[in-house]
């Protein structure tokens, strides 16, 4: 049997020799490689982890920013201040003058006035306009006053003139001016606003009180009652209630447009005149978008100030009847006497000179001035327009549901 026979070894010195080199250089060739793969395998690791870290902290940076960007369009900006960081954004203003130095950079503030009284006024009834506001400024209201005669200096006989705010604008109505400087987002900081005409008579009034009272009926649109002896009535719910706080309703139990507990609609129920309005803030930012830019006499719009009284008419609409005043029913708009054209008693050249063309006629014609007849036509017609826009807008308003529509039968009827 044969035997294996193991490999021996060249017995020739130079084969020796050259199979040793060979060995030597093998293992150098194998040493350097695996050294040269840990410092690959060792980087490609570092690598590796490196590009892990920065995936993750990619993704945890997409993360927050979509959960930003998620957040950011749930916010409200007002339009126009996109571009601004919303700390710096002031979404309302006010009526409060401002020192022209000192307070303000010491950091001092005075209390903030609560409720603000805005007027359309005119020289001739400047001491009933007088009694108004000196009671108002007294319960630390705001007061602004526009004169729809062009006077304003004749005012600074009083010592509240110069803290009140004067706008003039010849010939428009008290609804013409707050369409257009009574702005929501102007009068935010005030609790309400008492948007009054000036024939007024306020011996029984406080307006203190007023507030006090409304805020405790939770009356969001109201009106002081109007003593029946001594004011021109012209519906029956403005008249005072003896022995009454509050009253929300009226009752009329003979003739036309009868009213009793079932009337759920203005003007028995959930109704004030337009002559002295008072509007929580809230019901002022409805009551602002309604009224019309061009129809400044707001014939009309009373009938439907129900639907901005923030819930049921029938509960947050009311007059109050222990703080009172007189309506003097005195004519205004659209009158200007002799003495007043002429401008005896009172520098009123400014006046004259303001006028439109059909209003400034021949001194020897101006005692015959007096549309108070054509101011109350235009009423007229402003109030068939806006009833005619309210109409349309509730037939093209698909999603507006009428929370106080009636029922199809009683419309029948």
């Amino acid at each position: 049997m044969k035997t294996l026979s193991c490999i021996s070894l060249p017995s020739d010195p130079k084969s020796r020799s050259y199979l040793c080199s060979l060995f030597i250089g093998a293992c150098l060739f194998c040493g350097v490689y695996f050294i040269a793969s840990e410092f690959t395998v060792k980087d490609y690791k570092d690598r590796s982890s490196r590009w892990q870290i920065s995936v993750f902290q990619n993704a945890h940076s997409n993360s927050i920013q979509n959960t930003q960007s998620s957040k950011c369009k749930n916010q409200c900006r007002p339009s126009g201040s996109e571009a601004l960081p919303e700390g710096i954004v002031v979404k309302t203003s006010n009526l409060e003058v401002q020192p022209l130095w000192g307070a303000t950079l010491n950091g001092e503030k005075s209390s903030p006035s609560k409720s603000l009284l805005a007027m359309a006024v005119g020289i001739k009834q400047k001491e009933i306009v007088n009694q108004i506001v000196e009671k108002f400024i007294l319960s630390n209201f705001v007061v602004m006053l526009f004169h729809y005669d062009g006077v304003v200096d004749e005012w600074r006989e009083f010592a509240w003139s110069d803290h009140a705010i004067h706008v003039t604008v010849v010939n428009q109505t008290k609804w013409w001016f707050a369409k257009r400087f009574l702005h929501p987002d102007i009068v935010a900081e005030y609790n309400y606003i008492f948007l009054w005409d000036e024939d007024l008579g306020v011996e029984n009034f406080h307006p203190g009180r007023y507030v006090s009272i409304v805020e405790d009926e939770g009356l969001e649109i109201s009106q002081p009652a109007l003593d029946p002896k001594k004011s021109r009535v012209h519906h029956q719910i403005t008249a005072r209630v003896r022995n009454s706080r509050v009253h929300r309703r009226t009752y009329k139990h003979r003739g036309s447009g009868r009213c009793d507990d079932q009337s759920t609609a203005p003007p028995c129920v959930g109704w004030v005149e337009m002559m002295a309005p008072v509007f929580s803030k809230a019901a002022w930012r409805c009551v602002w978008h309604m009224i019309q830019n061009e129809l400044i006499h707001a014939w009309g719009v009373d009938m439907q100030l129900g639907y901005c009284a923030q819930g049921d008419r029938t509960k947050n609409v009311g007059v109050v009847d222990s703080e009172y005043v007189v309506h003097l029913a005195l004519p205004t708009l659209g009158v200007l006497d002799e003495n007043e054209l002429r401008g005896e008693g009172h520098d009123h050249s400014s006046l004259r000179e303001k006028l439109p063309k059909s209003v400034a006629l021949a001194q020897s014609e101006f005692h015959k001035v007096d549309n108070r007849s054509a101011v109350r036509r235009q009423s007229f017609i402003e109030m068939q327009i806006f009833r005619s826009r309210w109409a349309n807008a509730v037939k093209e308003d698909k999603c507006w549901i009428d929370p106080y529509a009636q029922p199809a039968e009683d419309i029948k009827q």
